[in-house]
């Protein structure tokens, strides 16, 4: 797998807003890649990032993981919708474009160094 590919998904769903999803899709369209292959690195190499903030296209998380996914929702204020399978994307999804132009800029550096 393209490590670089791997680090840029993982850069994107480090910058989701507390509180907020962005599913697969939107991932990989800020990315350039299919849905699927955000899943799999996800399931691959998510665990240091905050894996609960992604979701599907209706907001809801991997099966597998979804109680643990809902203690983290809890913490952060995202609201479980009445069928139990996950949130509301339309009131709880991040800001796509947004996302887009933070992920487009340079990573803050360590700032001007001596000298």
């Amino acid at each position: 797998m393209d490590e670089a590919v791997v680090e840029r998904v993982l850069r994107v769903v480090e910058l989701i807003p507390e509180g907020q999803v962005l599913a697969y899709g939107e991932i990989g369209a800020i990315v350039g890649v299919g849905p699927r292959l955000v899943g799999t690195i996800m399931s691959r190499f998510g665990g240091g990032v905050p894996w609960w903030r992604v979701t599907n296209s209706y907001g809801d998380p991997p099966a597998h993981i979804r109680e643990r996914a809902f203690e983290h929702w809890t913490d952060e204020g995202i609201e479980i919708k009445p069928n139990g399978r996950g949130c509301r994307i339309a009131r709880f999804g991040a800001d796509q474009r947004a996302l887009e132009r933070r992920f487009a800029a340079p990573p803050p550096g360590p700032g001007p160094g001596p000298g």
